[in-house]
């Protein structure tokens, strides 16, 4: 049976179950298929009770051995066929769910892949990743146990009170009666046993963050000597958790018990009101078998619905958070500008060539009206305005050019809008006043993945994902050959570290490369950028976390991997940015000062106070 967990009920049971119903219907015709099966169960077991009346009042009474075997072989084939479609219902039902759940999942992973930046700087990884792990999960249960158990209960506890009709109508009075009280109490119980589970729930959320916050700060716990105060607050935490679970576990404890109690007594009045019935000859001895029987049988679906009742209530609140993460609006993307190859024609013209070509080719913007544009990454922010929140601009009114081939560096304070500045050319968030041209196309006009495959960035926080070195590199380019990643390391100056590892460039990644040491991880992240071989490339704070020593040999890296390309660049170290042809210095989201680094210290500015230390970047 299925265990309820306390998950909060749906907002809106009927649109969780109809997008449900939705998924559901792509196998429409196997969960047809479960539901006739359910009742062939149901039916075998519902009638087989039956034929206790003719097998005792036609064949036991009467001493009729050979048709009481005749009857009793037929009452087996009836069972066995019973429990062959149970096997199949079960089996058909596994298989259906799992393609039910296979569905939502790849549809939910497909949407996340659309949503912009702004979603997920709303929500916290953990929240997102229980949409696909504790909501698909309880989902999935869901469908495996409750659906079928659903369907078998209505129709062998409706076959039953029917049967009981047809046995005897006055004493199915008496059975009423008990089923009401069983559901009353059923309803009385679900309700406190939710109100407990659900603080259950809350105050496990609760203690689970508190270890794990105070595991990972051991260090600051242990030289500050804050282990008492702690253990305080744990105690007071795990004893509320003691409390909730205490009462919880109480209330759903006694759910069976007391059924199973009202069901003894509900047999014991009817066997007794029966008994007199018999003797009385207003009921003949078949029938009050039969009835008694099913008088057995009648509590226990009633028990089961109620429970997958609110298991499935509890599966509907997952649903509704994986259908709301589905319908959140995704990333608009309304440019028509493709980013094609492209190769030059005797007069110097451009003419398009297929994606795959490479050799003697370049890439080229091509509008909506076939026109060729060379991609050369020329750069311009003409007065743009942006904030995160509208009542709140991050830049003011920024102007800056950066021709093909130019470096520009960004300075300034932490929150000064360097990052932001990044970002914008990326399109990762939408200006609010002003434009970015793009070799003179406004990005707006440009197919986001387009632009993003004309930029490559090498940030601070380097992500490395589970595989081997050679695959981490080619993430920068997927079409790019082992010779083309081997060359990529080399010009980032990375190739000779990997050598040293036991399996090269097969050296197997876990843990985002938490083998490798940062300037390692950075270095790769460099030679990814360099695979990708693009007109503009982007590093933000690539060097700020490492030792001098391995950041003169990332500079080395960035230094072959930028000839010949746009480049901008954010430090705090500000050595890192001295061969800069234009240095910007923000201040509270305006260009404060601009020039290049002989220029910027002779104003004796902002930058000269940086660069000689009379002003920190933090």
């Amino acid at each position: 049976m299925a265990k309820y967990t306390g998950y909060k009920r749906p907002k809106n049971t009927k649109k969780a179950l109809r997008e449900l119903f939705h998924y559901m219907g792509y196998h429409k015709w196997l969960l047809f298929i479960v539901a006739a099966l359910v009742c062939v169960s149901t039916g075998a077991g519902v009638a087989g009770t039956y034929l206790l009346k003719p097998v005792i009042n036609d064949f036991i009474l009467p001493g009729d051995i050979k048709g009481l075997a005749y009857v009793l072989g037929g009452m087996g084939i009836m069972y066995l066929c019973g429990a062959l479609a149970t096997f199949a219902y079960n089996r058909l039902m596994v298989k259906t769910s799992q393609k039910v759940v296979a569905d939502i999942r790849r549809d939910l992973f497909a949407h996340v892949q659309t949503l912009p930046l702004e979603y997920f700087d709303a929500h916290t990884h953990g929240e997102l990743m229980s949409r696909f792990t504790n909501d698909v999960d309880t989902v999935q249960e869901a469908l495996n146990n409750s659906f079928t158990m659903v369907i078998q209960s209505f129709l062998t506890l409706a076959g039953t009170v029917v049967m009981l009709l047809v046995l005897n109508g006055n004493m199915s009075l008496i059975v009423i009666l008990f089923l009401c009280i069983m559901f009353a109490f059923i309803k009385w119980n679900g309700k406190r046993s939710k109100e407990y589970y659900d603080r259950q729930q809350a105050f496990l959320a609760d203690i689970n963050g508190f270890v794990e916050e105070m595991t990972a700060g051991q260090k600051v716990e242990k030289v500050f000597n804050h282990e008492e105060e702690d253990l305080k607050v744990f105690r007071e935490k795990n004893e509320a958790l003691r409390r909730a679970s205490t009462k919880a576990l109480g209330y759903s404890g006694m759910m069976v018990p007391s059924i199973v109690s009202l069901s003894y007594a509900n047999y014991a009045v009817s066997a007794c009101a029966g008994g007199l019935l018999a003797i009385a000859g207003l009921m003949d001895l078949g029938s009050l078998a039969a009835y008694l029987v099913y008088v057995r049988q009648s509590a226990m679906p009633l028990n089961q619905f109620t429970q997958q009742v609110n298991f499935i209530l509890s599966a509907l609140a997952g649903a509704e958070r994986i259908f709301e993460m589905m319908h959140e609006e995704p990333e608009t993307d309304e440019g028509t500008v493709r980013l094609v190859r492209a190769a030059r024609r005797e007069d110097g013209s451009l003419a398009e060539r297929p994606q795959e070509e490479a050799e003697g080719c370049e890439y080229a913007w091509k509008d909506g009206t076939g026109q060729l544009t060379s991609l050369k990454g020329d750069v311009r922010f003409e007065n743009v305005t942006f904030g995160y929140v509208p009542e709140k601009k991050v830049l003011d009114g920024i102007s800056l050019y950066a021709r093909p081939g130019q470096k520009i560096a960004f300075v300034g304070s932490t929150g000064a809008g360097k990052t932001t500045i990044i970002n914008l050319i990326n399109r990762f968030y939408e200006i609010q006043g002003g434009r970015i041209l793009y070799d003179g196309i406004d990005i707006r006009k440009i197919k986001k993945e387009d632009l993003r495959r004309s930029l490559a960035m090498v940030i601070q926080d380097t992500h490395l994902f589970t595989g081997t070195i050679m695959d981490n590199i080619r993430y920068g380019n997927l079409n790019a050959s082992d010779g083309e990643v081997i060359e990529a390391a080399r010009l980032a100056n990375a190739d000779s570290f990997i050598r040293r590892l036991p399996d090269g460039y097969q050296t197997m990644l876990y843990s985002d490369g938490s083998n490798l040491s940062q300037g390692q991880r950075q270095l790769l992240a460099i030679a990814r950028a360099a695979v990708a071989r693009p007109p503009v490339l982007i590093l933000d704070e690539a060097t700020s976390s490492v030792d001098t020593r391995t950041e003169r040999l990332i500079e080395k890296g960035m230094d072959a991997v930028m000839e010949g390309r746009t480049v901008f660049v954010i430090a705090h170290r500000l050595s890192t940015v001295r061969n800069s042809k234009a240095i910007m210095v923000l201040e509270n989201g305006r260009i404060i000062e601009r020039g290049d680094h002989e220029e910027l210290l002779g104003q004796r500015g902002r930058y000269y106070q940086l660069y000689t230390g009379m002003y920190e970047l933090e």
